[in-house]
């Protein structure tokens, strides 16, 4: 039976964006509808957090150590935990407030991927209903302008890249679809994508992680589970999670075996007491180390 321990049973309205640091051991995340940036240390399990004027949607870490690079609802910036500094990237969302920036990583080659969606979160983090088709995949390198690579997307999830650099995973929770792309390595461009894993019946596809064996560790909202995928885009196993609404996921710790995954206590059910924690899972793989930003500096 797998053991799921909760580590931080804060309240999240929509945790998101769980990002492993082996150089600070630390778990990042944050709460898209209360403007939050979340770090807990992991041999203290002491949660800090970093509060903005927006929704806080995405993260990555970056080549420079101690600097993480944050999607806001509407634009790109640099953030500093320790000293708390904010550096604006001057990359604005070209639709906002319209749409917003939602799921986002860094590819192998140091660029920032981010996808957008019809903004779904209000000025004081109210919910939304979602204008369908607005969002849009963007690719930015440092020092650039934000590249548009897809449009014409419901919500933009699930960034991933294979273990071998060939294989390029997004997709769009509104389709109930994740698709595979080719990738390559030496450029980072994608090519066609095809329909990787779609119309599973147990709720809809948000974040996910990869595994080093290549597996897709996919988190589902209003599903009460994560489902890890196999290469080929069948389903090798399920893990049932004590709560409704699973956001997104990351390998970390020693080993980068231990599967820490945000969930979201927006439109849960009434039992679930625990919904919106930040949770642990001891797996029996291990997952690739997180991608680092380029900054150029």
């Amino acid at each position: 039976m797998t053991k799921i321990h909760c580590i931080a049973p804060i309240g999240n309205i929509c945790g998101e964006a769980a990002t492993f640091s082996a150089s600070e051991n630390c778990i990042y995340w944050t709460d898209i509808n209360r403007f939050v940036v979340h770090r807990m240390d992991l041999q203290t399990l002491a949660v800090t957090s970093h509060l903005f004027d927006e929704p806080a949607v995405a993260l990555s870490l970056t080549d420079q150590p101690g600097r993480l690079l944050v999607a806001l609802g509407s634009r790109l910036i640099y953030l500093d935990p320790t000293s708390d500094t904010r550096t604006d990237l001057g990359v604005p969302l070209p639709d906002a407030p319209d749409a917003r920036f939602n799921d986002g990583r860094s590819d192998p080659l140091g660029n920032f991927w981010v996808g957008s969606m019809g903004n779904n979160v209000g000025p004081n983090g109210e919910g939304l209903d979602v204008a369908e088709g607005l969002g849009r995949l963007f690719r930015f390198r440092a020092g650039g302008t934000l590249e548009e690579v897809e449009s014409g997307i419901g919500i933009s999830n699930t960034l991933c890249w294979a273990p071998d650099g060939q294989t390029f995973y997004f997709g769009d929770t509104l389709k109930n679809e994740i698709r595979a792309y080719p990738y390559d390595p030496a450029t980072g461009d994608i090519g066609a994508g095809r329909p990787h894993f779609t119309a599973f019946d147990r709720g809809l596809p948000d974040g996910s992680a990869i595994d080093a064996e290549g597996y897709l560790w996919n988190c589902r909202f209003f599903g009460g589970c994560i489902v890890r995928v196999a290469p080929d885009g069948a389903v090798d196993r399920v893990i049932d999670m004590p709560v409704k609404n699973i956001t997104t996921c990351c390998f970390g710790g020693p080993e980068l075996s231990t599967l820490y995954v945000t969930t979201a206590s927006a439109e849960k059910d009434p039992s679930d007491r625990l919904a919106g924690s930040l949770f642990a899972i001891e797996t029996d793989t291990r997952g690739l180390p997180e991608n680092h930003f380029r900054t150029g500096a």
